[in-house]
């Protein structure tokens, strides 16, 4: 049996790689706020035990020296059935990490994109086992798409193009995780404000509730879910109601504490490149 292959967002997830963090490098530079890196480090040990201690196999990569934002290992390449993808990043002081994560992997790959394209995990998910959504916005653009819709159609898999809204503009990062985290088959949290109207309207047509993060707790990235299977999830400590909405829905939520890991505005999902979901 292959121990790669992802077709879904919430099922079993039975092995993902993990990158550890650089603790030196131009983080204010990056966008983040500066963190302490001794319990930056510890603190992403701390996840990397969750993760391990809910059954799944974690592959910790060594961290890659001055890149503070390749700790983000979801962003630069996507796993489907077959293998994984290089993506290529808008961001400059990111364009190496999709060949450098694929090359560290050991998955069969499937394709890199073109020079002419780029995209970044979190722009892209599955909210069915037959369906990927990708956004395109400052970090995605729709030459990507087409190749990844190629790339899903010959594995019999639908791919949904839809718009990001402007938001903060292209010197923040938006992707459109920032706005949904699935969390079951027929569940999915999102902060409404910026998912786009087309996306919501499919949720709905599907039969996929959702739940909504508010304003304050979007800022402190409890949009930002992952899930380990259907309606067991892990999300940064310091989120209290949407971690209740979630437990009153019958979820069973593992917080992180991560008040340095968040301080370059991703989560969960984002620590975390899945490379086999059952």
């Amino acid at each position: 049996m292959a121990d790669f292959g992802v077709r879904s967002s919430v099922s079993d997830l039975r092995r993902a790689a993990l990158r550890r963090p650089a603790t030196t490098g131009d983080f204010a530079g990056a966008g983040w706020r500066i963190p302490d890196p001794d319990l930056l480090v510890r603190q992403h040990d701390g996840f990397a035990q969750l993760l391990t201690d809910l059954g799944v196999r974690v592959d910790l990569l060594p961290a890659a020296p001055e890149q503070v934002d390749a700790v983000f290992a979801y962003d630069p390449a996507f796993v489907i059935g077959s293998g994984v993808v290089e993506f290529r990043s808008a961001k400059p002081v990111r364009r190496n990490e999709g060949a450098e994560l694929v090359a560290a992997l050991g998955v069969p790959v499937v394709g890199k994109l073109a020079e002419d394209s780029v995209m970044d995990g979190g722009d892209v998910c599955w909210v069915a086992r037959d369906l990927v959504v990708a956004a395109r916005g400052y970090r995605t653009n729709q030459r990507a798409h087409d190749q990844l819709r190629a790339w899903l159609a010959a594995e019999g898999q639908e791919l949904v193009s839809v718009d990001l809204p402007h938001d903060r503009g292209p010197a923040h990062v938006l992707h459109l995780m920032s706005g949904i985290s699935p969390i079951a088959d027929d569940l999915a949290v999102v902060y409404p404000k910026i998912m786009p109207v087309p996306l919501l309207q499919l949720l709905a047509e599907r039969g996929i509730a959702t739940v909504e993060v508010d304003d304050a707790e979007y800022g402190t990235l409890g949009c930002n879910i992952l899930a380990v299977r259907p309606g067991v999830v892990v999300i940064f400590a310091g989120n209290p109601r949407i971690t209740a909405a979630l437990r009153a829905r019958g979820v069973e939520v593992h917080e992180a504490d991560a008040s340095e890991l968040a301080k370059g505005d991703g989560g969960p999902t984002c620590l975390t490149r899945p490379l086999l979901r059952a």
